[in-house]
């Protein structure tokens, strides 16, 4: 019988969707948990570096024993944790006498779930059979951009009609899309990158300089993207006058918008476009929001920089697991491990520079995103030294 690969590609959508949903749901609490459970504004930030610290570990340790489990198994708990994750945060606070233990242990089950599909999905599309496979993992993490959009609107809206106080159910609720997908992944064609054993090692793969470039590379797409992300709530409070809520709000959703559009176009482009070349305009354009968010005072122009900055950096993720992998086809499952921790390293990198930067110049942002520009200068850098290195091999 034909196996049916666009299960699989429906099953890696939805799992790019939980993984924006454990992603962006609980920040949309952060003062709930602050004026119910008492706890204290310094410990809620310690929840979204809890999330990307579990990821970081994740990413490590799926390099060197996710082959040995099975995707398949791997894929599966993804959703299973993910799913436990959501439901527990809606029942483990209450359970503690102090429920930000209960939030953390939630946390900590979310986004072990959410590093397992980080690093899964995206090699589980590239053994399918597709053509044009770079339009297609474009598309595949266009995903995660409607989801982020989606749980945020969605969210808003539903405590609106029935109130935050009931957020307990609507996380319950959430929790549905990676339970109910348990099903697509355990019934699912999953093939292999490379045959059992035949991968490259971590070793490996380290010895290589040029996959050295592309670590460099991932690091910079993560930090390009989260660093502006981040901070879009504060352009969209400054732009257009409205309120802080209003604004961590509209200004992730405006972003995430510009940046799935992005990512969509070159899905949609079936092999039209060629990718080291947008990769390198994408890079160029980010430069240019970023100097636009940072040298103008003028507010609304600083907006315009920070959503179109969303676009720009639509492609970087994707495009770069699409360049490595093509460079190194054997690179396995602990390549993409490794390309993940990259990205998750520059998304805990990037914000957390610009900021002390901000704070040494005197709580500056403007300043400190100026430095914030390096990373997708040196992106464009390293498209670049890729580049050249297949020009090369090629005569």
């Amino acid at each position: 019988m034909k196996k049916n690969y666009k299960k699989t590609l429906i099953a890696c959508y939805l799992g790019f969707i939980t993984q924006a949903i454990v992603a962006n749901f609980t920040p949309l609490l952060f003062l709930k948990f602050h004026n119910d459970f008492g706890i204290s504004l310094g410990k809620v930030a310690l929840i979204p570096t809890a999330f990307f610290f579990v990821q970081i570990l994740v990413d490590i340790i799926c390099a060197k024993y996710v082959d040995r489990i099975g995707y398949r198994k791997s894929v599966v708990a993804s959703e299973i944790l993910a799913g436990a994750g959501l439901i527990g945060l809606a029942f483990l606070p209450s359970l503690f006498s102090n429920p930000f233990i209960g939030i953390i242990i939630s946390v900590v089950i979310y986004a072990t779930g959410s590093g397992l599909i980080e690093v899964l999905c995206s090699p589980i599309v590239e053994a399918c059979p597709f053509d044009n496979k770079d339009s297609v993992m474009s598309l595949l993490h266009s995903f995660y951009c409607w989801g982020s959009v989606g749980v945020i609107l969605l969210t808003t809206l539903f405590f609106a009609v029935f109130g935050i106080d009931n957020w307990r159910i609507i996380s319950c609720i959430w929790a549905l899309v990676p339970l109910v997908n348990v099903y697509n992944f355990a019934t699912c064609p999953i093939e292999h990158l490379v045959e059992d054993g035949e991968g490259m090692s971590i070793g490996q793969l380290f010895k290589i300089p040029l996959f050295w470039v592309a670590i460099v590379l991932m690091i910079c797409a993560g930090s390009s993207e989260i660093t502006m992300a981040q901070w879009a709530s504060a352009y969209v409070e400054s732009g257009l006058g409205l309120s802080k809520s209003i604004g961590d709000l509209l200004g992730p959703c405006l972003f995430a918008v510009a940046m799935g559009i992005s990512r969509v176009i070159y899905g949609k482009s079936e092999g039209k476009f060629e990718l080291t070349k947008y990769m390198l305009e994408s890079g160029a354009l980010c430069v240019v929001c970023y100097l636009l968010a940072t040298l103008f005072e003028n507010p609304v122009i600083g907006l315009i920089g920070c959503i179109v900055c969303g676009f720009s950096v639509g492609i970087m993720w994707p495009g770069t697991i699409s360049i490595t992998s093509s460079r190194f086809p054997s690179g396995g499952t602990a390549m993409f491990a490794l390309l993940a921790m990259a990205g998750d390293m520059g998304g805990t990198l990037g914000p957390s520079l610009v900021g002390n930067i901000s704070q040494k110049m005197g709580d500056d942002l403007h300043k400190g995103l100026l430095y914030g520009t390096a990373f997708p200068v040196i992106l464009v850098i390293s498209v670049l030294i890729m580049k050249a290195s297949a020009k090369k091999e090629q005569r």
